[in-house]
């Protein structure tokens, strides 16, 4: 589309503009008469040419729905209309900079920062919420995906909200944070089913950092104070917003969720984007996730690839146990929902079988299912050079068990340039999908999405 060296402007990282509804999908096999919802899935798609250096974080939000009734399936899919990008559609081009640049003189009534709503999307208080970190979330009409705007809490918010909630499966409540380069850096928030804020508690981190997750247990937040830190004065030199300073460690926070008191642990420096879970076990908090060893927001690879790991905090002598789990490279982990926070023994993850290269432009080739009680892997890659995206467990029923369900993926296949929503029986995750919808058009490769219930 544009002529850029850019591998996050190419491919199938590249925009796909259009904006359509599509009926009646072709389905090889059967989709499943239980699913009854949608597959919603977020990710950058800038709309206009970058002004400057374009980073796969700037992009502007596109939702892709894939809505399933009845054995059907029909798609659609809509840009978040931000004001940002109504500023720049206005205007007929970009009038923001992106993470990799300093700010840029903008027009008289345009929002100094573009709040892209590019990162997750989740079902909420009969909603969606459109997320993207530094910023509140824009509310969607889920019939129609329609924009309706910024949502706040019922006004009782005005800061950043996670892109990483959480929903407590004990009664729905709506757990999430918000990081900031300046202080209060970290705010923990609660907010029940119906969307009235319940709680919000400042958190002293000592560093401003990039903290793009966390993770939850029955009585504790737990937050990974990584040493990816902000610094504003480089912004008007040019200089990178985010620095790698490894001499300041990670700082792990268990903060308990009823009395706000935060028990510090401390390890060596590494960076962590994403969480699988967290449970509490034998008076230690054990949490697992896909750690890197550094961050490079720089460049094009973001430094090294992610592994998983598991982290051991144990509560009464605040030692922290750490171990890689597996060998092969493995990003945005999932898990059966109603599990958060409890011991689980499944997970889910995008994966590299053949090489420890992933989370940049060379993608993913395969997703596989962890047994986190036998330390038994399956990988599944459906054969050729199709590359999923992050991979979602929906359960059978609300009774049904932590496996007895279907794990829903988006794959591309650059041979034909095409893609696909694939289903596959999570209790038979290495046998044929028992389904694939065909995508209308290529879907671009994203970050999150989540299941819907109808």
């Amino acid at each position: 589309m544009w002529n850029s060296d850019n591998p996050f402007l190419n491919g199938n990282y590249a925009p796909w503009r259009e904006e359509g509804d599509a009926y009646d999908l072709e389905v090889d096999g059967e989709i499943p008469r239980e699913l009854d919802g949608a597959l919603y899935r977020i990710g950058p798609n800038p709309h206009f040419k970058p002004t400057g250096r374009y980073h796969w974080f700037d992009g502007d939000g596109m939702v892709h729905g894939f809505i399933l009734k009845n054995g059907r399936a029909a798609y659609r899919n809509r840009y978040v209309k931000t004001e940002g990008l109504r500023q720049e559609m206005n205007a007929g081009h970009a009038l923001y900079g992106g993470l990799l640049e300093g700010p840029k003189e903008l027009p008289p009534g345009v929002p100094p920062m573009k709040n892209a709503a590019n990162t997750n999307i989740i079902g909420y208080a009969n909603r969606l919420l459109a997320l993207f970190e530094p910023s509140l979330p824009h509310e969607l009409k889920p019939e129609t995906l329609e924009t309706v705007g910024l949502y706040d809490f019922g006004g009782k918010m005005n800061g950043p909200v996670t892109a990483h909630p959480k929903f407590d499966p004990a009664n729905g409540d709506l757990l999430f944070f918000g990081y900031q380069p300046f202080p209060p850096y970290v705010t923990w928030h609660r907010a029940d089913r119906s969307g009235r804020l319940l709680e919000s508690r400042p958190i002293d981190t000592g560093l401003a950092v990039m903290m793009h997750d966390f993770v939850t247990t029955d009585n504790y937040a737990i937050f990974f104070v990584c040493p990816s830190v902000f610094r504003m004065e480089n912004m008007a030199a040019g200089k990178p917003l985010l620095n790698w300073e490894p001499h300041h460690g990670t700082k792990i926070g268990a903060m308990d969720r009823r009395t706000g008191d935060v028990k510090w642990f401390n390890a060596e420096a590494f960076f962590i984007f994403h969480f699988l879970n967290a449970y509490e076990e034998n008076g230690a908090l054990v949490v697992d996730g896909c750690r890197m060893n550094s961050l490079d927001m720089t460049g094009n690879s973001f430094g090294n690839p992610p592994m998983p790991w598991r982290w051991t905090l144990k509560l009464g002598d605040g030692s922290v146990k750490s171990e890689q789990m597996e060998e092969y490279s493995a990003e945005f982990p999932r898990l059966d929902e109603r599990l958060a926070g409890k011991k689980n023994r499944f997970g889910y993850m995008a994966a590299r079988r053949d090489s420890k290269t992933g989370l940049d432009e060379t993608g993913f080739n395969c997703v596989v299912k962890r047994d986190l009680q036998t330390g038994k892997t399956e990988f599944q890659d459906f054969g050729g050079r199709k590359m999923p995206g992050e991979p979602v467990f929906v359960p059978r029923g609300t009774k049904s068990g932590e496996d007895d369900g279907w794990v829903l993926s988006v794959w591309y296949d650059p041979t034909v340039n095409s893609s696909e929503l694939l289903i596959q029986d999570a209790s038979d995750f290495s046998g044929q999908p028992v389904a694939r919808v065909k995508a209308p058009h290529r879907v671009p490769f994203g970050f999150h999405g989540n299941w819907v219930p109808a």
